[in-house]
């Protein structure tokens, strides 16, 4: 439900002092603009549109602004990208660039600009300077950027099958290419490293999430781009065509089609899915599926309950692909024993147990291991009060403060690099004391070795939520594991769909359950107070939870995605599945995260609370089929 966080209506009083000591109030209390705070967000908003005259403009009145540095670079920025984003080869800004990086190097705005600049030196196809720069480029999580480093060490020289398999492990995903993935492909088709079906596979991927042009830019027209076409509109009549005329095409284009129906398919959870994934993997070429294919072939094979083809699918992975998500550790490690091998997927579990997420927990219990809560490692009133003089955390308080969350996050995360797992728990300490909730769990969750899950599973706003779950006989630890999700503990947080507060409640569905619960009083303005959000809340997740016969999986599916979607999705099942089956198989990314992620937060928050954990296999259950019923709940 909550894809982007924003805090709204933040205010901050612009006085350098500020800047120097410990906030007097929680860092999240609305406090008041001045006309040069004002004018700031606008240079920020000039430089996010690359409005180069209203930037410089904007930039001029500002000599004196606390944050000169981020004036600085709103003012260069937008010199360097087009009105669409794209990099400018031809730019008068080089000289301020490099200024700017001399000035500030080794703050996290440095490493920003750095970034921006890679590109436009990548743009240039200016090698040397790029390979000067790159080193230096500390976040390196731009994939644009990694694919002009690959495009000059082809460039120099570099042996070209090198570089081919280094592309296959940084361009999983064609909505990160940018201009720098798009032009590696041809050259590397050009230098004999990829074949032009490797070449057509990554343009089939770019298609396959609507981008055609992309696709066409890196390899030309498809042979079955109309198989694409016709699989993202609709994969049943796609099916039935491809069925009738796949023996027009090489066994290589079978297997693309196949595998292209395959993910559509099971994306809309058609029971053909996997016999469709069955015939792509008995033709072979399973290295040219895209990202999707590859993991929705394991999807279709988890609802299918077909073992042998999950192991295959896993096998055939991207190794990129295979080891970014410990789903498919886990689920190879289920298939192994599914199909006799068990001491080998005992080997996987090992592997993943001792992680603290969904499926750590499930490959802890497959060992005949309780979900336990690590030792509570505490830190000094001292070790907290150091947290205080950081810089970052100081920038990062005055941004919260004025509503640019984005930029808060760059500065906070910035200065908790290369922190020991104690001053990262004191960090994450002081941000609990500053009432910065969703800065406490990120901090804490970082930890290695030493951890303080009473951080990590932070417990505000206890005295109103409990009185109202107990009312109602909802269970805490599940409420307290959505609010971590669908939040982060931001009381005035809201979403790009319009789901505001602690439990991100909709006002459509907020006015449903405040009739329903007779809160005669109730206005969305409302939604704003504590007491009001948690309230109806609650009593909407505990609705869901009844309408769906208290299915956690179900239910949690609902409050994200809605009750109807949640039963389509269980009527389309043709037998009973494990619900971490159903979790995994959900088809929409945003939900299937956040399935995972609220039950596996519930859990631990039970753990925290109470002292006891229950088994997450426990809560996850069986989901089965049951006769299709409309619900009236929003």
């Amino acid at each position: 439900m909550l894809t982007a966080i924003l805090i709204c209506c933040g205010l901050f009083i612009a006085q350098e002092s500020v800047l120097a000591k410990k906030p007097a109030k929680p860092a999240n209390t609305p406090l008041e603009l001045t006309e040069a705070d004002r004018t700031f967000i606008e240079l920020r908003e000039a430089a996010r549109k690359n409005d180069a005259p209203r930037a410089q403009q904007l930039a001029a009145s500002l000599p004196n602004y606390i944050m000169s540095d981020y004036v600085e670079y709103f003012k260069i920025k937008p010199q360097l990208f087009d009105a669409g984003g794209m990099a400018r080869a031809e730019t008068t800004a080089d000289s301020q660039v490099m200024a700017f990086l001399s000035k500030y190097e080794g703050t996290a705005l440095a490493d920003r600009m750095r970034n921006d600049w890679l590109l436009v030196l990548g743009k240039r196809k200016d090698w040397r300077a790029f390979d000067a720069e790159y080193p230096k480029f500390v976040l390196d999580d731009d994939t644009s950027v990694k694919c002009y480093a690959l495009q000059s060490r082809l460039a120099q020289g570099e042996i070209a099958a090198k570089t081919a398999h280094d592309a296959r492990l940084v361009m999983l995903d064609p909505k990160f290419y940018g201009q720098g993935c798009q032009e590696l492909v041809p050259l590397l088709l050009n230098a004999g490293a990829i074949t032009p079906a490797e070449a057509k596979a990554y343009g089939r991927s770019a298609a396959e999430m609507g981008l055609e042009t992309m696709g066409r830019k890196m390899a030309g027209e498809d042979p079955i781009g109309e198989v694409v076409k016709a699989a993202r509109a609709d994969p049943v009549k796609a099916y039935r065509d491809f069925s009738q005329n796949a023996a027009r095409y090489s066994k290589e284009n079978q297997a693309a089609g196949w595998g292209v129906i395959g993910q559509f398919l099971a994306k809309r959870q058609d029971l053909r899915a996997d016999d469709v994934f069955r015939m792509q993997h008995d033709l072979g070429f399973s290295e040219l599926l895209s990202t999707e294919s590859q993991e929705w072939k394991v999807r279709a094979a988890l609802r299918a309950q077909d073992w042998p083809l999950v192991r295959d699918a896993i096998e055939t992975m991207n190794p990129a692909v295979r080891s970014k998500d410990p789903a498919w550790t886990y689920w190879y490690g289920r298939a192994l024993e599914a199909t006799g091998q068990a001491a080998k997927g005992k080997e996987q579990y090992e592997l993943i147990h001792e992680q603290f997420n969904f499926y750590g927990q499930l490959a802890r219990e497959e060992l005949g291991k309780k979900t336990q809560i690590p030792t509570r490692v505490r830190v000094t009133d001292q070790e907290i009060k150091s947290m205080t003089e950081r810089k970052g955390f100081i920038r990062g308080e005055r941004f919260y403060a004025m509503n640019l969350r984005f930029e808060g996050n760059r500065e906070w995360n910035w200065e908790l690099r290369g922190m020991s797992d104690k001053e990262l728990l004191a960090a994450a300490e002081y941000a609990k004391r500053i009432q910065l909730y969703d800065r406490t769990v990120n901090t804490a969750d970082r930890t290695k070795a030493e951890h303080d899950f009473t951080l990590r599973f932070p417990t505000p706003y206890r005295d109103e939520l409990t009185p109202i779950a107990r009312q109602i006989d909802l269970n805490l630890a599940w409420a307290y594991g959505l609010i971590r999700q669908e939040s982060r503990f931001i009381m005035n947080a809201t979403s790009s769909v319009g789901a505001s507060g602690l439990m991100q409640v909709m006002p459509n569905t907020a006015k449903y359950v405040a009739k329903k619960i007779g809160m005669t009083s109730y206005t969305q303005e409302k939604l704003k107070d504590t007491n009001t959000n948690l309230t109806l809340g609650s009593n909407y997740l505990n609705m869901v939870l009844v309408d769906l016969d208290g299915s956690w999986v179900l239910a949690s599916a609902a409050y994200n995605a809605g009750p109807s979607r949640s039963k389509l999705w269980r009527e389309r099942l043709n037998a009973p599945v494990e619900g971490a089956i159903f979790a995994e198989t959900i088809p929409f990314h945003e939900t299937r995260s956040y399935v995972k992620n609220v039950l596996s937060n519930a859990s631990y928050y039970s753990g925290v609370m109470t002292g006891q954990t229950i088994s997450l296999k426990q809560r996850l259950g069986t989901i089965a089929p049951k006769a299709a019923m409309q619900s009236e709940l929003p």
